[in-house]
């Protein structure tokens, strides 16, 4: 999940992600504008897409996760391929790759190079492990995109997209707090897969929104260990029920759905963990927090194809600056939708700081693990 590990997370996200699908609300919609797409940190090279040179434009995606989870993984793939189609390129995709396993990122990274791709593409910054393959002769003809995380360093052969968790959790936080606030709610689920670095900041940034307008609010974690499991999601979302939540963020993969169902029983306040899901009916969600990776992969691919697609660079996607990251009341008042549209403005201007929430001990004040 990378807003950028889902995120910068995330990123989500993931980035989102710390984290971006075949479930947003019209996820191969081909009038997406960019025409505001993120600072360029650097200035760098940019080849042409046909980058090998032999008469024709090949696209590789590498994702760690489910690429029909109906979310985050999963729109990274579908803006690819309803771009690759309009241009008459060939899309080769390769998900589920196991991030746990020694070497298989960087062995499928390898197998797509010697597919002669034009360009490599990292669903997840998870999959950092592959980006040596850049450097070695297998992939001397090939550009990479890859999403930002702290432990990726930039280098000719790569361009990076970065969002920035803090800020897209803090705003997925005041949106339910706006929601809690207006029906007196004071406790809120999250579950999320593994406990690493970005799932944890994602959490802190999320209960720091929330008490902007909840002070008293308490937030009941849970890490499955897992972000598609939808057994270990229902578990968890079963016993924060069980403790009497009344919103839930399911920040998962392919469980999302899952978990989501559940809190539709007992009628939660519930986010999407990165897409457009406000027409969805089953399940249905009441915040739509848009950190998906497939918007940021469009126009990198657009870039692509006009030979702008600079290496050796840096673009930052910023909250209340740029079309994505956001994040949207899928059924708020004329006036929440204001100050949710107020607050993600002083967010991107810098009026309000992104700073995660944490107590006394400089630790996420969680009130329940049900890890």
């Amino acid at each position: 999940m990378r807003l950028t590990t889902r995120f910068s997370r995330v990123a989500v996200a993931a980035t989102c992600l710390l984290l971006v699908a075949a479930s947003c609300s019209n996820p191969e919609a081909d009038d997406t504008s960019y025409a505001n797409v993120g600072a360029v940190t650097s200035k760098g090279t940019a080849p042409g897409p046909d980058v090998n040179g032999d008469g024709k434009v090949v696209i590789g995606v590498l994702s760690p996760g489910n690429l029909n989870d109906h979310g985050y993984y999963e729109s990274f793939v579908a803006k690819a391929e309803a771009f690759t189609q309009r241009k008459g390129w060939t899309l080769k995709r390769v998900g589920l790759v196991d991030v746990k396993k020694p070497g298989e990122a960087l062995r499928q990274a390898r197998l797509l190079c010697q597919q002669k791709v034009d360009l490599v593409a990292l669903g997840a910054a998870e999959l950092k492990d592959a980006i040596p393959a850049a450097s070695e002769p297998v992939c001397a003809k090939t550009s990479w995109y890859v999403p930002s995380n702290q432990d990726i360093k930039i280098n000719s052969r790569i361009t990076i997209s970065a969002d920035f968790i803090d800020e897209t959790l803090l705003a997925a936080g005041y949106a339910t707090g706006l929601l809690m606030q207006s029906r007196n709610y004071t406790k809120v689920g999250y579950i999320t897969g593994p406990k690493l670095d970005f799932s944890t900041r994602a959490a802190q940034g999320y209960i720091a929104g929330i008490r902007r307008l909840v002070p008293d609010a308490k937030l009941y974690t849970s890490y499955t260990g897992s972000f598609d499991d939808g057994k270990l999601a229902k578990a968890a979302a079963q016993k924060q029920i069980n403790e009497g939540v009344q919103a839930m963020y399911p920040y998962l993969g392919g469980a999302t759905d899952d978990a989501a169902r559940l809190g539709n029983s007992k009628d939660l306040i519930l986010s999407t963990p990165g897409t457009n899901r406000c027409d969805s009916t089953n399940p249905r969600f009441a915040i739509s927090v848009i950190f998906d990776p497939g918007e940021y992969f469009a126009a990198a691919l657009e870039d692509f194809s006009n030979g702008k697609l600079a290496m050796g660079v840096t673009r930052n996607w910023h909250l209340g600056q740029d079309t994505v990251p956001t994040v949207r009341l899928c059924n708020g008042t004329d006036a929440q939708n204001a100050q949710m549209a107020q607050f993600i403005a002083d967010v991107g201007s810098g009026k309000i700081a992104a700073t995660p929430y944490v107590n006394q001990h400089g630790q996420l004040d969680e009130d329940l693990d049900l890890s």
